[in-house]
C-alpha cells in the first residue's frame, strides 16, 4: 500500500470518527419504595397499591421502563416497618 493511500484512509477515518452515531443514554430510572400494613393480594385487588400506580401512570411514569416499584407489606404488625425498611 502506497503512503498517501494509508494516510489517506488515516485522515478519513479520524474525521469520520465524532461522525459516528452513538446510542442516546437512557433516561433516570426512579426508584420507589412502597411500605404498606396491608396484606398482599392479588394483582387487580390492593386498595391502597392499585390507586398509587394508577396516579403514577398518569403521570407518566411506567413501572420496568422509568420506574422501579418496591412493594413491602407488613400484614398488619407495624413492629414490621423497620426491618422492611431496611431489607
Amino acid at each position: 500500500m502506497e503512503r498517501r493511500t494509508f494516510m489517506a484512509l488515516v485522515s478519513g477515518g479520524l474525521l469520520a470518527a465524532p461522525l459516528a452515531v452513538e446510542a442516546q443514554p437512557a433516561g433516570k430510572r426512579w426508584r420507589i419504595g412502597y411500605l404498606t400494613s396491608g396484606f398482599r393480594e392479588g394483582p387487580g385487588s390492593n386498595p391502597t397499591v392499585d390507586p398509587f400506580l394508577r396516579s403514577l401512570r398518569e403521570l407518566g411514569y411506567v413501572e420496568g421502563r422509568n420506574v422501579t416499584l418496591e412493594i413491602r407489606y407488613a400484614e398488619g404488625r407495624t413492629e414490621r416497618f423497620p426491618p422492611l425498611a431496611t431489607s
